[in-house]
């Protein structure tokens, strides 16, 4: 994009006429139009590349926050907000003068073009948000989805993203804790790569990405600035693929989680010293965003000088050192008096650091190359002030006929060895499968507070080793659900991950979303959009968990095909004491089962009716948020009160699904009786929500019952742990090595 003479602000204004790429870089003509009306002239080049990379879907969510502000208009009253949404990552007060960071966001394009880079970057880039709010990381979570788990191309991408996401965060030494592995065909040319991450901080350490105070120096530090990544995630993740192979490697970042781990020991070393006036990492769209929201955040100007930026290649040329979304570098803002200390703990950690810049008493942004003035902009333009669309949206012609063929009506098991015969296939399935082959390859117990991991049904670290103060984070998201019905379906998804968290023995607190989509272009994606948005702010506001933050990621489409609507939703919650968690597994023979809440006749979307009759069809299962807040009431008192052993959330797969898991991973088995107005059939295999299968004790029975009935909980006697077998009385007995079998061999099986 370089020309000559170089393309200076005064060259802009006498050369109206000279033509620009603008639609290379992802600008529509209005959009261009825009600009020349806000600078009064035509962009420079540089001036170019900071508003198409800012003014990107990614960066800007044109698309998407006219719907979004809805998180903000619903959101509940909650003293544990301490940030929320606007910053790198949302803050929630966990107690004892303690402050938690969580976010979740996308790396979806980048992975399928890159699998491993485009993965590892994505733990890089999430983790940089989390150190930027002043936190130490703590722990990663992962919610991944691939496509056929059959098909060629999933051992192309799966394999890469995991050894990414492996590779990266255990050289961060940070343990990864969570997540999901879903498969399935409409994923096939998007698959869905994100990526959460959760710090630790005391109160009085909260930064915020501002630049304030004239005179006050702009420091980068981290890795040189390469060639890798120019308008990587911001352009990548603002299209959609055409069906041709992947071509855009030279977009996708490389990453180098040793140089992100000096940074992260490098920063938190400045902010214990207080040397830090505001803070921002480099992530989508590079210095562009960094200087732009840095100025635009705060009370004055910016001059950057970019001559001084440390590079890896010589040749670049000042628009590819303003679009590069080269890794593991920050920007600071930083007193004069205190600047020459900033460096020398820089240079301790033997981390670059340059001032490239200071901030202004006035309102403008302004950059210079080899002395000449190549960006003049009013910052809070490139950052905040992009375009806003209110895209048309309809519901799409077929959702009737979609949620009219009924999965309640497919051929259900007519014997019982047809039933048997079901749940074995159900339980082998590749999304019901063990998914130890790939949680195999993560490190979930690095810094020795791990107390859950997977395949738990929320991950928990300690945060206090005296008091036993923890966090525990889930994340779930439906696409089937959602495409039945996406405001229900985003409900769903904050339903389970709330009801995970609570299972564990954790209170939910706050939510982080990733909102996975189609393009925002089709009136149908759009009306998919709308809807989940408006369930999830429902259904928070309802739930009393506000959404702190997280990520919208649009284009995931394939030519016209488009992803199932996935709203993936991470709630965090906050454990007194993480020695009175409850884990899946069973833990003693003799110990009751008991199923709580309400099941239905609820198989649409289900994994049964994907499993066995690869049918999508019907309705979702209902969602009643106030049973759900009173389950996890139920789950927590009886967790810190000892009446319960082990517990387990029913969701994909029913209730057999969740007594297989608890029964493998105890390594117990379990005798069934199916209850009084139910059907074999519904009993294993229904999807109703709101619903958990738990362990007490026998000495705990009287109370455990007492409880559930003075708050009107149904609780139902199904069963007892015990032996080797999972026996369904009057129907089938399988033993667990069968079972096991069958769980465990698919995935390796299918990937070797």
């Amino acid at each position: 994009m370089s020309r000559t003479p170089l393309d200076t602000v005064e060259h802009a204004a006498a050369t109206p006429d000279v033509e620009l790429p603008w639609a290379e870089l992802g600008l529509k003509k209005d959009e261009y139009e825009r600009v020349v009306e806000i600078l009064g002239r035509r962009p420079t080049g540089a001036e170019l590349a900071m508003y198409s990379v800012m003014w990107s879907e990614h960066c800007s969510y044109k698309s998407s926050k006219v719907h979004l502000r809805q998180f903000g208009e619903k959101a509940p009253e909650n003293d544990a907000m301490l940030v929320g949404i606007g910053e790198n990552a949302g803050v929630v007060d966990v107690g004892q003068g303690y402050a938690v960071t969580f976010k979740v966001e996308s790396h979806n394009h980048p992975s399928y073009v890159e699998p491993y880079q485009g993965a590892a970057t994505g733990v890089g880039g999430i983790v940089r948000d989390i150190i930027a709010m002043g936190a130490r990381p703590v722990a990663v979570v992962d919610p991944l989805r691939f496509g056929a788990a059959d098909h060629p191309d999933t051992k192309r991408v799966l394999p890469g993203v995991v050894a990414g996401i492996g590779g990266y965060g255990n050289c961060l030494g940070l343990p990864n804790i969570g997540g999901e592995v879903v498969f399935d065909a409409c994923y096939q040319g998007n698959p869905l790569v994100n990526a959460g991450a959760i710090g630790v901080m005391r109160h009085e350490d909260i930064h915020l990405a501002k630049a304030s105070g004239a005179g006050n120096q702009v420091i980068l530090y981290g890795a040189r600035t390469g060639g890798d990544g120019i308008g990587g995630a911001s352009i990548l993740a603002s299209e959609t693929f055409d069906d041709a192979k992947p071509s855009k490697r030279p977009a996708v970042q490389v990453g180098d989680p040793f140089q992100e781990k000096l940074l992260i020991e490098c920063t938190l070393e400045a902010f214990k010293e207080k040397l830090v006036v505001g803070i921002q990492d480099l992530g989508a769209a590079g210095l562009s965003c960094a200087t732009s929201e840095l100025a635009s955040n705060g009370s004055g100007g910016m001059r950057v000088t970019l001559d001084d930026v440390p590079l890896r290649d010589s040749t670049l040329s000042p628009e590819e050192i303003l679009m590069s979304e080269s890794q593991e570098r920050m920007c600071a803002v930083v007193e004069p008096d205190k600047v020459e200390r900033f460096l020398e703990i820089c240079e301790k950690w033997d981390v670059i650091a340059t001032v490239i810049g200071e901030v202004t008493d006035g309102d403008r942004l302004e950059i210079f190359w080899h002395g000449e003035k190549i960006v003049d902009v009013d910052p809070r333009t490139v950052a905040h002030e992009g375009p806003t669309y209110e895209r048309p949206y309809a519901r799409p012609s077929w959702q009737d006929e979609l949620q009219a063929d009924d999965a309640n009506k497919l051929p259900r098991p007519a014997t019982s060895d047809e039933l048997k015969d079901q749940v074995l296939k159900l339980v082998a399935s590749p999304n019901q499968a063990s998914k130890k082959w790939i949680t195999s390859q993560y490190d979930h117990f690095v810094q020795g507070n791990t107390v859950l991991a997977q395949p738990e049904d929320s991950g928990m670290i300690r945060i206090d080793e005296e008091t036993g103060l923890g966090v525990a984070i889930a994340t779930d998201g439906n696409g089937r659900y959602a495409k039945l019905d996406p405001y229900t379906g985003a409900q769903l998804a904050l339903a389970e991950a709330y009801r995970n968290v609570a299972t564990t023995g954790a209170k939910p607190l706050a939510v982080s979303d990733c909102l996975n989509f189609g393009s925002p272009e089709d009136p149908a994606v759009m009306w998919q959009f709308a809807e989940a948005v408006r369930g999830l702010a429902d259904g928070c506001q309802q739930l009393g968990t506000p959404v702190t933050g997280g990520n919208v990621s649009l284009y995931n489409q394939t030519g016209e095909a488009a992803i199932h609507p996935t709203p993936v939703v991470a709630v965090l919650g906050v454990i007194d004491d993480v020695a009175r968690r409850t884990p899946v597994a069973f833990q003693e023979e003799g110990q009751l089962l008991y199923l709580l809440g309400d099941t239905r006749e609820e198989f649409g979307g289900s994994a049964w009716s994907q499993v066995i009759h690869d049918h999508l069809g019907g309705l979702p299962p209902k969602v009643d948020l106030e049973r759900e807040r009173l389950l996890a009431e139920i789950l927590i008192a009886a967790s810190r009160d000892g009446m319960i052993d082990s517990a387990h959330d029913l969701s994909d797969g029913g209730l057999i699904q969740a007594v297989v898991e608890s029964a493998l991973l105890g390594d117990k088995g379990a005798r069934l009786i199916v209850p009084d107005g139910l059907d074999a059939f519904t009993f294993l295999f229904s999807e109703s929500a709101g619903r958990a299968v738990v362990a007490v004790p026998r000495s705990e029975e009287v109370r455990f019952n007492d409880m559930c009935g003075a708050r009107g909980l149904p609780a139902t006697r199904i069963g007892v742990v015990d032996g080797d077998t999972i026996e369904l009385q009057g129907e089938f007995e399988l033993s667990l090595a069968e079972l096991r079998t069958a769980h465990e061999e698919t995935i390796p099986a299918l990937l070797k």
